[in-house]
């Protein structure tokens, strides 16, 4: 079997592109492995000057495979629930760690870690038709993959409350409007449009684009996503264990509409 998540360079740009289309990209082990050693291959290509990062098929990943597991009990040292929760984060949180500009080609659906994906990417072109958003509250889940810590400082307070709160789902076009993403094109052209980004950026002095990176994020680090996405792994695993969570699960695999007891 190829591997599920693929890193290449074409020239000066690097390119990770999940390939699971027939799972949607989901969150399987595999997946995440494989995505855990494509951004550590593009962290260390000195030859890149900007990453893009996207998926084969109508998602760009749909976040959890809620037929597998919501927690990572197959990686060495993760013992605690809050340690199997951030096991499932860990590996798309890596791409923090690239230290030139990330491009997020979201060329299909990004939901619940996959939208947090998203959002570890500095820029994001957007299929206007796809759903992008956490709807981690929908599952009766506490939310994870750092996206309370992401999305407030992305659109705002209000904003990001509207929408975790809710767990709605937006368009290409509302994503667009809300400030998720920069622009927002038909699918056949999300990935030439992130490209001619990437080009335009790898085009101008490397030292310059990847001192600019840092200090953006040094003005806006409050604190480490890594250390916010530990500080939601500790409730989602208690809302993994609740009542609620099962019946949210069941009642999407089951296609209808829950009902939570608050147990």
């Amino acid at each position: 079997m190829s591997d599920a998540v693929i890193y290449e360079a074409r020239g000066d740009i690097g390119v990770i592109t999940l390939d699971r289309p027939d799972n949607r990209n989901s969150m399987t082990p595999e997946l995440l492995d494989a995505f855990a050693k494509a951004s550590y291959a593009a962290k260390m290509d000195t030859s890149v000057r900007c990453v893009v990062v996207t998926g084969n098929g109508t998602s760009f990943s749909a976040g959890a495979d809620f037929k597998a597991t919501l927690q990572r009990d197959d990686v060495a040292g993760a013992r605690s629930p809050d340690e199997k929760s951030y096991a499932m984060y860990e590996p798309f949180l890596s791409l923090l760690e690239v230290e030139v500009p990330v491009i997020g080609a979201l060329n299909g659906h990004a939901v619940g870690g996959g939208f947090g994906l998203a959002l570890v990417c500095d820029i994001r072109i957007a299929a206007r038709e796809g759903k992008y958003g956490a709807n981690f509250v929908a599952l009766g889940l506490a939310p994870g993959m750092a996206i309370s810590h992401l999305l407030p400082r992305l659109i705002g307070v209000a904003r990001a409350s509207e929408l975790l709160f809710t767990g709605r789902l937006l368009g290409g076009d509302e994503a667009a409007h809300y400030g998720i993403v920069n622009r927002v094109v038909p699918a056949a052209q999300v990935l030439p449009e992130a490209m001619n980004m990437a080009r335009m950026i790898a085009d101008n002095a490397p030292f310059a684009v990847r001192e600019t990176k840092r200090a953006i994020y040094r003005g806006l680090a409050i604190q480490k996503a890594q250390d916010a996405a530990r500080e939601e792994a500790h409730y989602q695993a208690m809302s993994v264990a609740t009542e609620d969570a099962r019946e949210g699960i069941d009642a999407l695999l089951a296609k209808r509409k829950p009902t939570f007891t608050g147990r």
